[in-house]
């Protein structure tokens, strides 16, 4: 399987070392190889594609925890109004539901 973050896992920059190109029925391919270096198999993309999705899968908590973690705003006013108690509650709460 060729893909982008296989390639960006690899090293290389999107538009700079190389352009994919979609079919249109979902099989990607190296419309331009643009690196000076040699380009990867198939194989080596495939298996730094995977590389790159198990890291991506084990931070899906952080990405959760981040949307739902309480705003800088409300940080300041938890800190200025001395209500850092609550805040963390709230914290909790979020680490609770979604846990490393």
């Amino acid at each position: 399987m060729i893909s982008a973050n296989g390639l960006i896992q690899l090293g290389f920059t999107p538009e700079v070392d190389f352009m994919l190109r979609d079919k249109g029925d979902g099989v990607v391919y190296i419309e331009h190889w643009l690196s000076a270096s040699p380009q990867p198999s198939e194989e080596n993309i495939t298996t730094a594609h995977n590389t790159w999705q198990t890291t991506y899968d084990a931070q899906a908590y952080a990405r959760s925890r981040a949307v739902e973690y309480p705003t800088i705003e409300e940080c300041v006013h938890a800190i200025l109004d001395d209500d850092l108690a609550a805040l963390q509650v709230k914290r909790q709460a979020v680490k609770d539901k979604y846990p490393k």
